[in-house]
Formats: structure tokens, C-alpha cells, sequence
């Protein structure tokens, strides 16, 4: 890592608080730099041809051959399953480097710091609710990864920590309830209300298992950051809730809303989401660093609605893309001023003082990565000279990437067995993490399919 330069915080007189005024004129910020990416840009980075893609498609697959002999072993002690830990992150590392052409400490820094972040978050997860899925505790993980590819950002060490731990968490439990088709809009605006007092601080007793596991998740948060000291935190909590009530109520209404009307929505969920991952990775933020991680999360946002056309089509769900997509029109335009975007944002985070190189590196090829990718699972929604186009900038082709994919769809329960073994911690292992006791347990209500601590400070 590069020497970060001194940093001083800012007197609490003197930060920003994130009001609901405040988010939506950073949401109009937001769609002018979305406006001005509509125009063609050549796109900058490396470019592939089929040859180099088949060499790197030759490294992927011995990486995951590699992968799948280890799951199929299924080590039973626990000596064996630390053993395979090393192998498999051994593998990865020898695929990076092949594949992906990342530098040495790139390596490292994703084998040695994010993965561990990761991993910690899940043995956590499991001993707190065993009920937890795989898909919502990666859920969670994906979160506390941003997170954590902020700290350096904001001129501190990448750790998991209890606030990290706690919002990440919030939501497998929050949104996968609020967007169930089986809770009537009733159950759903009375637990809306009652989590938003809760973000307030009221203290309010838990009703049920869920309301105990976000609870517990909100006192992880406000015992690393104590209310007084820290109101942007809790700014940034109420902030991405605002998003979402506004958001569940406008699809509610079923209203036909403008392209700009959806840009702005997914631009408030998007935006705080990320905002408040940047106030919990240290607990208070610049004007610069909140506008860099409010862009950071419309970005995300509109990939993952990018990522998601397919569902979003087949529920019914409006996006710009989905939108788009079921007029008939090529997704081309959005693509290319997505791209745009992208850089522009990895323009805002290269002005910000603190952060190697080699990490903001990484970040836009992860960003260009979840664009690039997203086109080759939905490429009937593209022209083929778009596609012809995407295709130079991927380093595999995109058949590969759809094979694998089904590959890797089509062997879940391998990929589970790997997932359980890397819950194994060792035994001086030590995260920094309050104990999550597993022994004050609840079980939700029936046909949930999971349980909660009532407490764990």
C-alpha cells in the first residue's frame, strides 16, 4: 500500500447531514453526469483477440478443475478442510495472475485481505443464524466488500468490523422480507416503520425473531459508533431506508414512471446504499468522499439492474434496462453510457488523496468486469455489432463466459460443499469480532426457514 497522507476529521460542526434534501440533490448530480456519458466515447483499457481470450479461457478452466477436485475431496477433519483453504487460495492466485493479469500485490491484496474479510463475515453469519442461506450470506459478503474496498480509500486499514458486520447483515433479513409476494402490504409498511424507528433509536422490544436479528445487527453498529459522536452513520441508515420505502412505494402504485423518474430511483437506492458503507468504514465522511461513494453506488446499482434484465423481465420488474429491453430497442446506447459512467466515477475516486494505485486499479477493472459480464449472459438484447464490439474488451469470449456460467449453475451443490468447508476457522483464529452466541437463538416464523439471536452485546 502507498503511505496515506495525514488526515484530520472534520469537527461534527462542520459534516454533512445526509436529509432526504440533501440525497435528492445528489441524485440530480447524478443523472447530469449520467447525461453527459450519452455521447460515444472510445473506451480506454486493454483489448483482447481470440487467441489471447483462449489462452486466458485455458487458465480459468484449469482454475476451476482445480477448484472442483478439492470440493469433490470434502476433507472430514478439520486439519484437512484448513488445508484445502490454502490449496484453493493458492489456485486463485495462479488464476489471477494467468488469466486476469493482475500484479503480485493486487494478488495479495484480494487473497490475504478480501477474502478473509469474507470469510470471517460467513463463519459469523452461520454461528448467528444457521438458517442463513449461502445466496444471502454472499449477499452480505458482496456488501462488506465494498465496504471494506473503501477503507483504504478513506485512509484506513481493510478490516471486517462489528458496524461492517451489522450492515451488511441488515438486509438479507430486511429486503428478501419486504420483497416476499407471501407478506401482505400491511405486514410489510408496519415492519418498514417499526426498523426506520428503529434506525432512529427507539427502543422499541423486539415482536418477532426477525425484528431480534436486525435489532442485534443495529446495536453492532451503534456500539462502534455511539449516536452522539457519529450522526452521519445513522444519517446514512435512515438515508438508504428512505430509498427503499420510496422506491417499494412507487412500483406499489404501478404507475408508468419516465426513464428519468427510474434513473433517479435506482440513483437514491444505489447511492446510499454506498454512502452509508463509506460512513461505516470509518464512521464520518468528507463532501469529496460522500459524493465519490454515492456515485460508487449508482454504478453498482445500475449493474445489477443490468445484470438483472432477465428476472426483472420475467417479474415484471422496471428498470431502465428492463424497460428498454421489453420495448424491443437494443440495450446498446445504455451500455456504452453506463461504460461512460464508469470512468467518470473512477475519475471522481482517482482525485481522492488516499488509496494505492494498484487498489483503484482494480476497482474500475472489477466495474468494467460486471458490465462487460452482464452483456455476454444477456446478449440477445444487444446488436451483433455491439456485441462484436463488448467482446474485444472482455478477456474471454462470451460463449465461454455463458458456458461456464451454466457450468457453474448446474453444480451448486459442489460449489455449497466448498462454501461449508471454508467456514472452518482456525482455532487461534481471532477477527476481532464480538461472539455472535448461537445459544440465544429464536426460530422466525414458520416456513422463513431461519433463526435469529435475540441479543449479542
Amino acid at each position: 500500500m502507498e503511505p496515506h497522507p495525514p488526515r484530520f476529521r472534520t469537527p461534527r460542526s462542520m459534516q454533512q447531514l445526509y436529509s432526504w434534501p440533501w440525497v435528492e440533490a445528489q441524485v440530480a448530480q447524478t443523472i447530469e453526469v449520467w447525461r453527459q456519458g450519452a455521447q460515444p466515447t472510445p473506451q480506454n483499457g486493454p483489448r483482447y483477440s481470440s487467441t489471447q481470450q483462449q489462452q486466458r479461457e485455458q487458465a480459468y478452466d484449469e482454475g476451476l478443475l482445480a477448484v472442483e477436485r478439492e470440493a469433490r475431496r470434502a476433507p472430514r477433519s478439520r486439519s484437512g478442510r484448513l488445508e484445502m483453504q490454502h490449496r484453493i487460495i493458492a489456485s486463485f492466485a495462479r488464476f489471477s495472475a494467468s488469466a486476469l493479469d493482475l500484479p503480485d500485490d493486487a494478488i495479495h491484496l484480494l487473497t490475504h485481505e478480501f477474502l478473509p474479510v469474507g470469510v470471517s463475515l460467513a463463519r459469523w453469519a452461520r454461528q448467528f443464524d444457521p438458517d442463513l442461506s449461502m445466496p444471502d450470506i454472499i449477499q452480505a459478503c458482496r456488501n462488506a466488500w465494498t465496504a471494506c474496498g473503501l477503507q483504504p480509500l478513506l485512509g484506513e486499514p481493510i478490516r471486517i468490523s462489528p458496524a461492517i458486520l451489522g450492515y451488511s447483515l441488515l438486509y438479507p433479513y430486511s429486503d428478501n422480507y419486504l420483497d416476499s409476494e407471501d407478506v401482505s402490504s400491511k405486514e410489510k409498511v408496519l415492519f418498514s416503520q417499526r426498523f426506520r424507528e428503529r434506525l432512529r433509536g427507539e427502543a422499541h422490544p423486539a415482536r418477532n425473531s426477525r425484528e431480534a436479528a436486525l435489532w442485534t445487527m443495529v446495536r453492532l453498529i451503534e456500539k462502534q459508533y455511539p449516536r452522539a459522536a457519529h450522526p452521519q452513520v445513522f444519517d446514512c441508515l435512515l438515508a438508504i431506508h428512505q430509498a427503499q420505502e420510496e422506491s417499494i412505494a412507487q412500483v406499489a402504485s404501478g404507475d408508468q414512471f419516465p426513464g428519468s423518474k427510474l434513473l433517479g430511483m435506482s440513483c437514491a437506492k444505489g447511492g446510499t446504499s454506498v454512502l452509508a458503507d463509506a460512513c461505516l468504514a470509518r464512521g464520518w465522511l468528507t463532501e469529496a468522499e460522500s459524493r465519490f461513494s454515492f456515485e460508487w453506488g449508482v454504478l453498482l446499482q445500475l449493474g445489477d439492474d443490468l445484470q438483472d434484465v432477465h428476472e426483472d423481465l420475467q417479474r415484471g420488474s422496471v428498470t431502465l434496462f428492463s424497460r428498454t429491453a421489453a420495448e424491443g430497442q437494443p440495450l446498446d446506447a445504455l451500455v456504452l453510457q453506463l461504460l461512460n459512467f464508469s470512468n467518470r466515477v473512477g475519475a471522481r475516486m482517482d482525485r481522492l488523496p488516499s488509496g494505492s494505485s494498484m487498489l483503484k486499479n482494480l476497482l474500475k477493472m472489477s466495474w468494467r468486469s460486471l458490465i462487460v459480464g452482464a452483456v455476454a449472459n444477456s446478449h440477445q438484447f444487444f446488436s451483433p455489432a455491439f456485441l462484436h464490439e463488448a467482446e474485444q474488451i472482455s478477456p474471454f469470449r462470451f460463449e465461454f463466459l455463458r458456458a461456464r456460467r451454466e457450468r457453474l449453475t448446474s453444480r451448486e451443490g459442489l460449489y455449497a460443499a466448498l462454501f461449508e468447508a471454508f467456514l472452518e476457522a482456525p482455532e487461534d483464529g481471532d477477527d476481532g469480532l464480538p461472539p455472535p452466541h448461537p445459544h440465544s437463538a429464536w426460530r422466525l416464523e414458520p416456513g422463513t426457514g431461519a433463526r435469529a439471536a435475540a441479543r449479542v452485546l
